[in-house]
């Protein structure tokens, strides 16, 4: 009998088939087995959560702060004060060409009448300016800068060249407050770094024991699959999608972790703020940081798995 001609291209076509249904069965079997032991699933994923939530935390702190200091006017604002004999028309004049460079954002400007009025409203000597024959106030020009997180060397840049105009007789500018508070945030962040690191050490020892257990659990089911001819990549693969269940998951619960935070803070930080007349209100995590933390916590999951699988796997060799 004339043995049947194989079609060229039949395994070709129905491999990439084969290859996904083995790595879907394998997908989701890694997930019903986390779902067979729910509490101690729960607990390994709740501890998961809290250790990637915390850089996450420190970030989220970051981030409002800087944009507290944006809103803050006392920030790096900058007070010129022009000279005495610069009338109306010349400080115009320069309000328009400082509007014009690219470092400089908002200008506001008051007149010697304005600020005598201002100063007579707090002043508690308010009888005594009205025995001054002339108003000794100059012209004032309160102007932020474009970058609301200028650092305090390029602050002391744009003072300087402010100095340089020949209407201006004084800039000054809380340098101190700006070093101090730009030199807590970049604490916080180094903080956040380090603790980063260091959490994501422990999701992956956390992932990796876990898995480690998984691996000695299932030692004999381990054992007979070597026996009938299976292959290490066969056996690693539903271990490493359960790492990137672990990793999926344990994200998910810190943002939720995160935002439910968040939340909880947003009214007492509102009502602190409108007692200094400000709007500010707590900002969420931006999407790209949560899908950045969801993409690192798979990987992590994965390398964990894989790691504890390649340490493992080898010593459980079928005599």
């Amino acid at each position: 009998m004339k043995a049947r001609k194989r079609q060229p291209g039949f395994d070709n076509r129905f491999r990439p088939t084969i290859w996904l249904g083995r790595h879907g069965q394998a997908l989701f079997s890694s997930l019903g087995r986390l779902w067979q032991r729910p509490l101690g699933s729960f607990m390994t994923l709740l501890v998961l959560g809290i250790a990637i939530a915390l850089p996450l935390g420190l970030h989220l702190l970051v981030n409002n702060l800087q944009q507290l200091a944006s809103q803050w006017d006392s920030g790096a604002s900058i007070s010129v004060f022009l000279k005495e004999s610069t009338g109306e028309k010349a400080a115009k004049a320069l309000l328009n060409a400082l509007q014009a460079e690219k470092n400089i954002g908002e200008i506001k400007h008051i007149s010697p009448r304005q600020a005598m009025e201002e100063f007579r409203q707090h002043a508690d000597f308010a009888a005594a300016l009205e025995l001054l024959d002339d108003n000794p106030l100059p012209h004032v020009l309160l102007i932020y800068p474009q970058d609301a997180n200028l650092s305090a060397d390029k602050l002391q840049a744009l003072l300087q060249n402010l100095e340089n105009h020949p209407e201006v007789e004084l800039a000054l500018a809380d340098l101190q407050w700006v070093e101090r508070f730009q030199g807590i945030t970049r604490i916080i962040q180094r903080a956040s770094l380090v603790l980063a690191l260091l959490l994501s050490l422990a999701v992956l020892l956390i992932i990796g024991n876990t898995i480690r257990l998984e691996i000695q659990g299932r030692r004999d089911e381990i054992g007979i699959i070597k026996l009938v001819g299976g292959s290490n990549a066969f056996i690693r693969r539903p271990f490493l999608y359960e790492g990137f269940w672990y990793g999926l998951f344990g994200s998910l619960i810190a943002i939720a972790l995160i935002l439910l935070s968040a939340l909880a803070l947003q009214d007492p930080v509102t009502r602190l703020a409108a007692l200094y007349q400000s709007n500010f209100q707590l900002s969420g995590l931006a999407l790209n940081t949560i899908l950045s933390s969801i993409g690192i916590s798979i990987l992590l999951g994965i390398l964990g798995a894989w790691i504890a699988v390649h340490q493992h796997l080898g010593e459980m060799e079928p005599d």
